[in-house]
């Protein structure tokens, strides 16, 4: 069992999650498509998404391997998730109701939300039904990927650790395995839904993979945060450069997550007064949604109507924390731990 290392992940999962919202204020805030900017502020979410998938991977293996068993670990695991999840599914499904009185479309949207199958209803009668998007809450997509991730976690260390001297032959197998599935799976072509079960796992499992490797490999690779900067950003690059080497992304953008995590300086705790991250990633679409409703994207202009949602989002952040995330947690957990650091 690994010892927890200091890092600063809980500072990369809020700029990840910045990233994302930052996309998404903008894009929500436009009536139209507007070009090349809103294409490479797409890449920053994808990127964004991207890091938040190798985080988990450390993080999780971690908590798996810190675990006192099967039991403990997904405890941890519903804890952190699942509460403030399914508040951000609830609320918004309760104004439907109250607005509409329509229980057969507010009932399906539970029903698939509830259980992270949030692409069979997105949207809910009387919310948004004008915006430029009609999804309740765009982001949550994720989600499901991140549950499926938790699921197999257990099998995958068990069969590595099996494995003994080839581990390492595993890690190259599962990101071989989820780049061949991102690659060829969207050229089933749009009937089979091919381009979203691209993106679905096993099809993320590189970054899943790499965020595996950080971790396992976190005790021997800390001093070696340079190496792993200048690479990693290189090569980083390269994939956006020239196509053959996207399938290297995962692979680079670990090493500028080791390397930022590991880099010597300020902790940079941003958790200081409430980890934020989870609840900005997850309440920032229907904010956004619901301003650009009540037209303030228009009146605001795009930059007051970007600060108010920012500070909104904030709020309705810090809130969920110590209403929803905070509580459920156990008073021994990581995230507790953190936030009452001075």
């Amino acid at each position: 069992m690994m010892p927890p290392l200091a890092n600063r992940f809980d500072f990369i999962r809020l700029m990840l999650a910045a990233g994302v919202f930052v996309y998404h204020g903008v894009a929500i805030g436009t009536a139209v498509p507007f070009g090349g900017a809103e294409l490479a502020l797409a890449q920053l979410a994808d990127i964004s998404i991207q890091g938040f998938f190798i985080v988990s991977g450390v993080l999780v293996a971690g908590s798996l391997d810190r675990a006192s068993g099967l039991d403990d670990y997904a405890g941890k695991r519903i804890r952190r998730l699942y509460p403030a999840y399914a508040a951000v599914i609830l609320v918004p499904a309760l104004i439907s109701l109250l607005l509409t009185w329509d229980i057969g479309g507010v009932a399906s949207y539970l029903g698939a939300n509830l259980v992270f199958l949030n692409f069979l209803s997105p949207s809910l009668p009387g919310l948004f039904e004008d915006n430029r998007f009609t999804a309740v809450n765009g982001a949550l997509w994720t989600l499901k990927i991140e549950v499926l991730f938790y699921l197999v976690l257990p099998l995958i260390l068990f069969v590595l650790n099996r494995m003994k001297a080839l581990w390492w032959v595993g890690i190259i197998a599962l990101y071989l395995g989820g780049e061949l599935w991102a690659h060829f799976v969207p050229q089933l072509g749009p009937e089979l839904y091919g381009a979203e079960l691209g993106r679905q796992l096993p099809g993320q499992m590189a970054f899943f993979a790499m965020g595996i490797a950080l971790w396992k490999a976190s005790p021997g690779i800390q001093s070696r945060w340079r190496a792993m900067a200048l690479c990693g950003t290189a090569l980083l690059g390269a994939t956006f450069l020239h196509p053959a080497l996207e399938p290297l992304r995962a692979f680079a953008l670990a090493g500028v997550i080791g390397a930022v995590a590991w880099a010597p300086g300020p902790k940079l705790n941003v958790a200081r007064f409430g980890d934020v991250s989870y609840g900005l990633y997850i309440t920032h679409f229907p904010i956004l949604q619901a301003l650009a409703a009540a037209g303030l994207a228009t009146s605001l202009g795009l930059a007051g109507f970007f600060a108010l949602a920012t500070a909104l989002t904030l709020a309705a952040s810090l809130a969920l924390w110590h209403l929803v995330e905070k509580p459920a947690l156990r008073p021994s957990s990581h995230y507790r731990r953190v936030a009452a650091e001075t």
